[in-house]
């Protein structure tokens, strides 16, 4: 057993105490030593060697690298689960830091760097805290905690499945299925040591979509010639673009589909036989999710047609919506002001961006919020945003968001009684 595991404390905020200094050291060794999706070799064997130390059942090489991590406790209750990730970003970190990130890569062709550009290191470093203070807590439990740690929350290397999805695919809440699921993710965009929080619909879904125009290849000089994929293809990007403004209801929840990339053609004179387009879709209603993807669908094809051309529509699905549990959030609440303060505890607009943490929210009551990360002396309007080159994360963040797992989890159990 570990110090921090075998430790007896009245209770938590002692442990709370004696731990702090460790995960800081600990977020800055992974800080230093970054891995990409589904690599997270290092750093899973770190957690997998803790976990164990503080007397868990562990399993490791879920989905890859992830690490599940089973704490029991001395009474009956229910299972709490809570959740980090692991994976860096194929970034080239620019911050001046002690701890900075030196380590390189291949990415798709390209030399780059490796950084936590998104504060996944102090995630893991919070919730090995974490375990820390539950396990020193164990006599005094009224349930399980299940500690996950997931790889590849950024999405996995092209040609392999990865994160979330991958490790429930895997049957891993078949074997530990929890009553709850809790995470937390640091941002830039909130004062250090704040939660930011919201009920229902918190994060969007994340799609992908690709269309592919094929007409007919002609000299520039008659166009009548052939079938003109570019003259469709920017008919299409009109279409689609109507699709949330005019036939979405946004009066229910936003929506947002953007184009990021259109290519075809070689010269100037000449026009070609395909053009392709891929682009993004962003979405807080499950219902209007699916609507969105058949009118794009229905859209390019028949635009398409009536030029003449062919269009092939490709939806890839990612990551649904991130649903708080309303019931969940509403019980929380005191808990996430317990850890932080009630002055420190707000509601946030709903975010565009993504979480895989919405897959095990869709099977079990989950609640995710954000820890603010931008030190006092820094404007968050400002701050670098995650994915940021210049993303930094304040350490003294770092107790709020271990003793709001902590709370959380605590807390779950007494009302469960």
């Amino acid at each position: 057993m570990s110090s921090f595991g075998a430790k007896a404390a009245t209770g938590p905020k002692e442990l709370l105490k004696n731990v702090e200094h460790k995960v800081i050291e600990w977020r800055r060794d992974f800080h230093q030593n970054p891995e990409l999706g589904n690599r997270e070799f290092r750093t899973a064997g770190i957690v997998a060697e803790h976990l164990r130390s503080l007397g868990m059942e562990v399993e490791t090489n879920i989905a890859y690298t992830g690490v599940v991590g089973i704490l029991k406790g001395s009474k009956p209750g229910p299972t709490v689960m809570l959740r980090a990730d692991m994976d860096a970003l194929p970034v080239t970190e620019k911050v001046d830091l002690p701890f900075k990130s030196t380590k390189t890569t291949n990415y798709r062709g390209v030399d780059v760097g490796i950084m936590h550009a998104c504060g996944h290191d102090t995630h893991v470093a919070m919730l090995m805290g974490t375990a820390s203070v539950l396990a020193g807590m164990k006599d005094q439990l009224n349930g399980n905690v299940m500690f996950v740690f997931q790889p590849a929350e950024e999405g996995a290397p092209k040609g392999e499945e990865g994160g979330a999805e991958l490790m429930l695919k895997q049957g891993m809440f078949k074997r530990y299925k929890p009553d709850a699921a809790f995470g937390l993710h640091i941002t830039s965009s909130l004062p250090s040591g704040t939660i930011g929080y919201r009920s229902g619909p918190f994060m969007a879904s994340a799609d992908r979509f690709e269309i592919n125009v094929h007409g007919e290849q002609t000299h520039g000089s008659t166009p009548w010639n052939g079938v003109d994929p570019i003259a469709a293809a920017a008919q299409i990007v009109n279409g689609v673009n109507l699709i949330v403004s005019r036939h979405i209801d946004i009066t229910k929840e936003p929506a947002v589909v953007s184009f990021g990339k259109i290519s075809g053609g070689v010269r100037n004179n000449i026009i070609p036989e395909n053009v392709e387009m891929i682009g993004t879709i962003r979405n807080f209603d499950m219902d209007n999710r699916q609507q969105i993807f058949e009118k794009i669908k229905t859209t390019a094809t028949h635009i398409a047609a009536s030029s003449g051309a062919k269009a092939d529509v490709n939806i890839f699905k990612g990551y649904p919506v991130t649903i708080n549990n309303p019931e969940l959030t509403t019980q929380m609440l005191p808990s996430l002001e317990k850890a932080a303060g009630k002055q420190n505890v707000m509601i946030i607009p709903k975010i565009t961006g993504a979480e895989d943490f919405s897959f095990y929210a869709l099977e079990v009551p989950g609640l995710f919020v954000f820890l603010g990360g931008t030190p006092s002396d820094k404007d968050e309007k400002t701050a670098p945003s995650n994915h940021s080159p210049y993303f930094f994360a304040d350490e003294s963040s770092f107790k709020t968001g271990t003793a709001t797992l902590t709370q959380l989890t605590l807390d779950y159990m007494a009302q469960a009684k």
